[in-house]
């Protein structure tokens, strides 16, 4: 039996508490040139679909939560109720293009067939089409996503920005006394000695990363990014050169994550003033998923991710200052274990008989959440550019989920050479939502500005001093 695991469950238990919620993540890729014949791409899709069995299955409940939900081939799959074709209405730009995705993905899959759709747009200004791929977040997390979506193009997904994730790189916990002739004696009594500190000190650090994330969902904020939302979304996106964020990189000496994180701060921080709120220091507790997928499980169709609960400095004004406090509350929050213990807790969980974990889960989701204002998800996604059906993917927009009371929601994904987001919101609460995303595109120029007259500086201190000697 395919069962799904208490995390993979989870999504469905969320999305049950609250009725505004659809619990389906996204994928809008923008494709270059005329639409394809329908006959002939619906027969490349089928063709492609069949190789994710996944896509072919369906959920399988049990009552009163007695047993692990489970998936089951689907013997009835129709693809015509999966695969929708769709026009904008004139004149078919990006902002007619968005709030289709917007109403698509606000709405719940049917749980009685495969939990997956594939929308296909066409109306599209400028020779384009695009296809929306929306499958619930049960199935698979944002990488998993990436692969389903990259494996209907022509070439599958290729190589990956997946293999530089954390998970994927560190080695597999092997065992402490292995058969291995000529070891001597006392190298194996001292390798358990420094293996027991190890294990302890791990130990130590997952309980201070629990205690934190305890902490975290506690303490309430107060900010209007946070409550209950209604049914309808609003949509947006940026796009980001990942050469200007490199050139960011190199210059403070930080991660991708780190400036596209300060990018986005610098957006809430500009949303809270312009709506008359304090930024204040506790105003934007932000969920990061952070990926625990190893190397041999990067095509793989569920979820394997744990949290961390970082606070991003929105009460900074200063653009440089901000990015170095995010970079150094990222690594503090790695180090005190928030990463270990969300795993931890999700590994206690699959162990423990699942109607006992279901009633708690089902539970914790109807409490109103207040601790934690936004999510902040980044993806991996495929080095070079993709085709479908010989024509170019221009570019590959994601669509993150919310629930949990948060308002508002964050996907990052890297595709070729740009980092794309995505933005999800409450409609009735979140009016300002393309001020959001221009506001990261915004904030990551003025750091790439900053960094190129650094270097110019630097420059010319160099050659004064060449001069001088």
């Amino acid at each position: 039996m395919d069962q799904l695991t208490t995390l993979d469950a989870g999504f469905l238990k969320a999305e049950d508490a609250d009725r505004h919620v659809s619990l389906a993540i996204g994928g809008l890729a923008v494709i270059e040139g005329p639409i394809p014949d329908r006959d002939a791409l619906m027969a490349t899709l089928a063709q492609r679909i069949r190789a994710c069995p996944r896509f072919g299955q369906r959920l399988r409940t049990r009552p009163f939560d007695f047993g692990a939900p489970e998936w089951v081939d689907d013997p009835d799959v129709d693809l015509t109720r999966h695969v929708r074709h769709i026009a904008l209405p004139h004149p078919g730009d990006d902002r007619e293009l968005f709030h289709l995705a917007a109403d698509v993905i606000s709405r719940r899959l049917d749980r009685d067939r495969p939990l997956w759709e594939i929308w296909i747009i066409e109306g599209l200004s400028d020779n384009r089409w695009a296809m929306l791929t929306k499958i619930h977040h049960c199935m698979a997390d944002g990488i998993a996503a990436t692969h389903m979506l990259a494996g209907l193009c022509d070439d599958g997904i290729g190589e990956s920005f997946a293999s530089h994730i954390r998970g994927a790189k560190e080695p597999k916990v092997q065992g402490l006394l292995q058969a291995i002739p000529g070891v001597n004696p006392f190298s194996v009594l001292g390798g358990l000695w420094n293996a027991s500190a190890a294990i302890t000190a791990t130990a130590a650090r997952t309980a201070l990363g629990a205690a934190e994330i305890a902490t975290g969902l506690l303490r309430p904020t107060t900010t209007s990014l946070n409550g209950p939302i209604t049914n309808l979304r609003r949509y947006s996106v940026a796009r980001v050169p990942l050469a200007d964020i490199a050139h960011v990189c190199q210059t403070f000496d930080v991660t991708i994550n780190d400036v596209a994180l300060a990018a986005i701060t610098e957006s809430y921080r500009n949303i809270l003033v312009q709506r008359g709120e304090a930024p204040l220091p506790d105003a934007l507790r932000t969920l990061v998923p952070v990926s625990m997928r190893s190397a041999d499980a990067i095509d793989k169709t569920d979820n394997r991710v744990s949290v961390m609960l970082p606070y991003l400095p929105v009460d900074e004004q200063n653009p440089v200052q901000r990015l170095r406090i995010v970079h150094s509350r990222l690594d503090r929050t790695k180090s005190h274990g928030q990463r270990q213990a969300g795993h931890a807790f999700v590994s206690i969980a699959n162990r423990i008989p699942f109607p006992l974990t279901a009633w708690a889960v089902a539970l914790l989701t109807r409490l109103p959440q207040r601790g934690v204002t936004t999510l902040a998800t980044n993806v991996p996604g495929p080095r070079q550019p993709l085709q479908l059906m010989g024509q170019r993917v221009l570019s590959v927009f994601p669509v993150p989920p919310i629930a949990m009371q948060l308002r508002t929601g964050v996907a990052m994904l890297s595709y070729a050479e740009d980092l794309f987001f995505g933005i999800l919101a409450d409609y009735d609460t979140v009016a300002d939502i393309d001020a959001l995303t221009r506001g990261i595109e915004v904030a990551v120029a003025r750091l790439v500005a900053i960094s190129k007259q650094r270097k110019t500086l630097r420059g010319r201190r160099g050659l004064s001093l060449v001069v001088n000697v």
